[in-house]
This record gives C-alpha cells, sequence and structure tokens, in this order.
C-alpha cells in the first residue's frame, strides 16, 4: 500500500467478515494463525476469536506494547529496536519471524505503529503502521500512513492486516 488510507471508517461487520474468509482459507490448508501486535493491543487476536471455532485456525496472540515485550516474547534483538526504532521496517519483520518461531502457527501478522494522538514525529507521524507477514516460503513487509483519530488509526490496521492474507491466500491456489 505505502500511502495514505483514504477509508477510516471500519465496520465490526467489515472486520468478522474479513476474519471468516481468512478462518476459512487457513483451515483449507490446515494452517494456523499468530498475531504480533503492538499498536493494536490484541485487537488483531480479539477481531479472529470473536468467531466460534477459531481455536481451529488461531494459534495465539502476543501482545508486545513495550520494546521489553518484544524482545522477551518475540525475540526481537534490542539493538535492532534501538537502531531503527520500534516502529520500522525490520522490527515489523522481525516480530512476524519471532511470532511463527514461538509458537505453533504457520502463518503471522505483525502490526507496531504509531496509533496517536501522541507519539508522532516528524519520521513516523500519527498513522504510520508497519505490518509484517510470515508465510511458509514467504516473508512481507510494509507501511501504511492511515487518517482518522486512534480508534479510527487501530481498526484500519486490522483490516488491512487480516485483508492482506484474506487477499494474498486467495491469490494461491489452495490445496485439495
Amino acid at each position: 500500500m505505502n500511502g495514505i488510507a483514504t477509508s477510516t471508517e471500519v465496520s465490526d461487520d467489515e472486520l468478522l467478515a474479513l476474519a471468516q474468509t481468512l478462518s476459512q482459507q487457513l483451515m483449507a490448508r490446515g494452517w494456523m494463525l499468530a498475531s504480533a501486535e503492538s499498536c493494536t493491543g490484541g485487537l488483531i487476536a480479539a477481531t479472529c476469536t470473536e468467531l466460534s471455532g477459531s481455536s481451529l485456525w488461531f494459534e495465539r496472540g502476543f501482545v508486545t506494547y513495550s520494546n521489553a515485550a518484544k524482545s522477551e516474547l518475540l525475540r526481537v534483538s534490542g539493538e535492532l529496536i534501538a537502531t531503527h526504532g520500534a516502529v520500522s521496517e525490520p522490527v515489523a519483520t522481525a516480530m512476524a519471524r519471532g511470532a511463527c518461531a514461538h509458537s505453533a502457527a504457520q502463518v503471522s501478522v505483525a502490526v507496531t505503529g504509531v496509533a496517536g494522538p501522541t507519539g508522532g514525529s516528524p519520521n513516523k507521524p500519527v498513522g504510520t503502521v508497519w505490518f509484517g507477514w510470515s508465510l511458509p516460503g514467504r516473508q512481507h513487509v510494509e507501511v501504511c500512513h492511515f487518517t482518522g483519530d486512534r480508534r479510527a488509526v487501530r481498526r484500519q490496521t486490522v483490516r488491512h492486516a487480516l485483508g492482506w492474507l484474506v487477499t494474498t491466500l486467495g491469490q494461491s491456489a489452495s490445496p485439495t
């Protein structure tokens, strides 16, 4: 995406529809999902586990809001955080890898960003969110710049995190 999202309104129905589609895609492959969340504080995991039967495809969620939690739970290097900052491409990548490495999941999504209204800087303004995904044989990372208040940024983050997985898994043939 690497740009500014235009739709700040994200409904519960939209998020649950994404989670439902993702659940079907993961179960068709026999895969489990783990989330590693900073700026969303567990909202991705909460959205996924809103669905009955989610234990069949959602393995666990790591809420790693502090830098210490990122290091302790996901083994993100303190040096990496010090060099690039918690809201960065290398940290999002390391979080996604760490979520798979420290769980039984084959797929992970990681988010780290500035939800606001405070905490932004000229280089990382409020609404900046780095995403990392890890799938068998593939990693992907990207940044988005969302608008709106704290709630809007967090919900747009969940929509993008799940939406990327739905789109990506939908493009590859599911096993028979």
